[in-house]
């Protein structure tokens, strides 16, 4: 609940904030107050996402998402991240236009809003920054990026009003719009990972095969998949031969071992030795059935 009642106070202040901020960087004819409004504006938007998603995914698993909802909140940060891609690279082409048509600038105004600007989003980012969902830490993230951007609006500001160098508000749109891209790449690598099902960054299928196969009674270990739901849940699955007459104990031994490696949820498919696994890995399978026609013949 506090994770929601944060977020929503995240929205509500990045919302009404990037409205004043527009408003700001027309009356300053500051681009790059304009490109820091792009950014809250973009930061408002995948909040308010990430509030309806994270409501979302706080639903219990069904028969139609077996998983639950947990994804949908991984599905908020992909719209995000396109959301401030595209808006980075608008600023991007707009800093560039800038500095081939140069245009007077109100410092003053500037140096007033930058103070704001510093000053609301520290507070924002302090009443945000708890919760521990992959949403959350996003939004967490992107309070503290307005609180730099911000601060370097400020100084850039001062520099203008001391130099009168107005290419110095251009560069830093660009030089926002640029961070932006880079953490909104960073952000599309994690999340396609998780769509890609690979194994958590984390986490070592060999180390794991090597611990579960020092466990009394284990004789082999094969076709053990390890994916993550949302970055945080990770489940596994795994066939286990055995000649252990107490499968229960056997297995909370295996869970044990999982659960110190991360892996909260594992399925356990039991195998005793003379039963041979017909899939041991796919490749083999395939010879098999070679193996078999011989037979007929």
């Amino acid at each position: 609940m506090k994770t929601e009642k944060n977020i929503l106070t995240a929205f509500i202040l990045n919302l009404s904030f990037s409205i004043f901020e527009l408003i700001g960087g027309i009356f300053t004819n500051s681009i790059s107050i304009i490109s820091d409004a792009v950014h809250d504006f973009g930061d408002a938007l995948s909040i308010g996402i990430s509030l309806v998603l994270e409501k979302i995914s706080k639903k219990k698993p069904n028969e139609t998402y077996t998983y639950g909802y947990v994804r949908y909140s991984v599905l908020g940060a992909l719209i995000t991240t396109i959301v401030l891609t595209l808006g980075s690279i608008f600023v991007i082409i707009g800093g560039i236009d800038r500095i081939l048509n140069p245009e007077t600038i109100n410092y003053d105004g500037m140096i007033i809003f930058a103070i704001f600007g510093v000053i609301i989003n520290f507070l924002a980012a302090y009443f945000t920054r708890e919760g521990d969902s992959l949403n959350q830490k996003a939004v967490n993230l992107h309070m503290l990026e307005d609180v730099l951007g911000w601060v370097v609006v400020l100084i850039g500001s001062i520099l203008m009003k001391f130099t009168d160098i107005s290419l110095i508000d251009s560069i830093m749109s660009i030089g926002i719009a640029l961070f932006i891209l880079i953490n909104a790449f960073k952000n599309m690598k994690s999340i396609l990972d998780l769509f890609l099902e690979k194994t958590p960054k984390n986490i070592s299928v060999e180390e794991i095969k090597k611990h579960l196969l020092e466990i009394k009674g284990i004789i082999d270990v094969h076709h053990v998949h390890i994916w993550s739901i949302d970055g945080y849940n990770n489940y596994s699955t795994m066939h286990v031969v055995t000649d252990e007459k107490n499968i229960k104990e056997l297995k909370n031994k295996i869970r044990e071992e999982m659960n110190e490696h991360g892996i909260c949820h594992t399925t356990i498919e039991i195998e005793d030795k003379d039963d041979i696994c017909d899939e041991k890995e796919c490749e083999i399978k395939v010879n098999n059935e070679i193996g078999h026609h011989h037979h007929h013949h």
